[in-house]
């Protein structure tokens, strides 16, 4: 196991890596290094594989079509042929589309780019095929303060760093939107500060990627992907956590994707 000083040095190197590349000018400067969501050596399971964590979340009570299992990551569909994840995942050659099983069901399908967002912490990736399941739709807008959301993801289900390994089923927990002023070092036009429910659940290690959603006319819609800590804690859901705002680049994804689906 990492010992404990080598993890925090870790921890704190990538984020600042993230931070100087996802922040506006004017945040980036202020903005203090942040623990991301990626998945840590300490916090991987057996085989040193790593999915999304949700702490004290539940097992998935749905087949969520448009999770996308991304090697120590996750991601959502969008489009037939094209999935977002965090800019600081990785890029694997594959990944697995439409099961909440990371090992197996759906399908596993090749990446054949990566277009990275040039300011927040989001990439999409564009997919050797089209699949048949149904992407998540993204609204023109990600809600007010207050509107009710779902994160979903992969992984250990304790807060502290290296505490247990990945199910292999993606557990969910509801959320909701808190105001920008909750989240430390947060890009408000850009990002979504997300309430840790009770204060003490929420993403954690790995789940970086990973999905917010809202429902809207009975069908789930993809606002966010799992980025960073929002207080600067290495233990998990302790506060908020940032996710980058979908909804606000909508554009920028509706042109490099070709068009989004309705």
């Amino acid at each position: 196991m990492m010992k404990a000083p080598v993890l925090l040095a870790r921890l704190l190197l990538a984020a600042g890596v993230v931070a100087a590349g996802l922040a506006a000018p004017a945040v980036a400067s202020a903005a203090p290094a942040t623990p991301t969501y990626a998945a840590t050596e300490a916090a991987s399971g057996p085989q040193g594989d790593v999915g999304t964590l949700v702490v004290n979340g539940r097992p998935a009570s749905e087949n969520y079509s448009f999770m996308v299992y991304v090697s120590g990551c996750t991601g959502s569909l969008i489009k037939a042929n094209w999935a977002v994840t965090a800019k600081h995942c990785p890029s694997p050659s594959t990944v697995r589309v439409g099961s909440v099983n990371r090992s197996s069901g759906g399908v596993v399908v090749s990446v054949i780019r990566v277009v990275n967002h040039p300011t927040i912490d989001v990439k999409l990736f564009q997919l050797g095929s089209s699949v048949s399941y149904a992407p998540a739709p993204i609204p023109t807008s990600s809600g007010a303060v207050g509107t009710a959301t779902r994160i979903i993801g992969w992984g250990q289900t304790c807060p502290q760093p290296g505490c247990g390994g990945a199910p292999l089923v993606a557990h969910e927990l509801d959320t909701s939107i808190r105001a920008d002023s909750a989240c430390i070092g947060i890009n408000g036009p850009y990002e979504i500060c997300t309430n840790n429910t009770n204060g003490n659940a929420g993403a954690c290690y790995g789940d970086s990627g990973g999905p917010q959603v809202r429902m809207i006319n009975n069908r789930w819609h993809l606002i966010g992907a799992t980025s960073r800590a929002g207080n600067n804690n290495s233990v998990c859901a302790t506060g908020p956590s940032i996710y980058g705002d979908l909804s606000s680049i909508r554009p920028w994804i509706n042109t490099q994707v070709g068009g989004l689906p309705a």
